[in-house]
């Protein structure tokens, strides 16, 4: 398909359409979920600095509760941006730009988006964008 992104519709069949729907809001929970358990994760690390006076960089039992926090507050930043990525995909599914290349305007093949159902470019341009 040729076209500006502004205009172009993807040639996605309506099963293929379905199937992408699906994946997303399967991906959608699940990164919901996951952002519950990390932020229960967070408010236990905190309740665990209010109990006392722990001497965690010197904790010969494992990792510091410091860098623990670190890390979970890490991948809940991820976590959040892929599930505004998901959001963005539904969007654009509502919207029937869904399956299109933002920068070419051409579709991008269904085997990408069955792999990576929230992609906004082709195989092409994503490529590009790297170098």
């Amino acid at each position: 398909m040729t076209g500006t992104a502004e205009q172009a519709t993807t040639t996605l069949s309506p099963d293929q359409h379905d199937a992408l729907r699906a994946v997303l809001i399967a991906d959608r929970e699940a990164t919901e979920s996951l952002i519950t358990r990390l932020i229960a994760d967070l408010d236990s690390f905190t309740e665990a600095r209010k109990d006392g006076a722990t001497d965690d960089e010197h904790d010969p039992e494992g990792p510091t509760l410091a860098f623990e926090r670190s890390q979970s507050t890490a991948i809940l930043e991820q976590t959040r941006q892929h599930f505004a990525q998901i959001e963005s995909a539904m969007l654009r599914l509502d919207e029937g730009s869904f399956g299109v290349c933002a920068t070419c305007g051409r579709d991008i093949p269904f085997a990408r988006l069955e792999v990576r159902p929230y992609s906004t470019q082709c195989v092409s341009c994503a490529s590009k964008a790297r170098r």
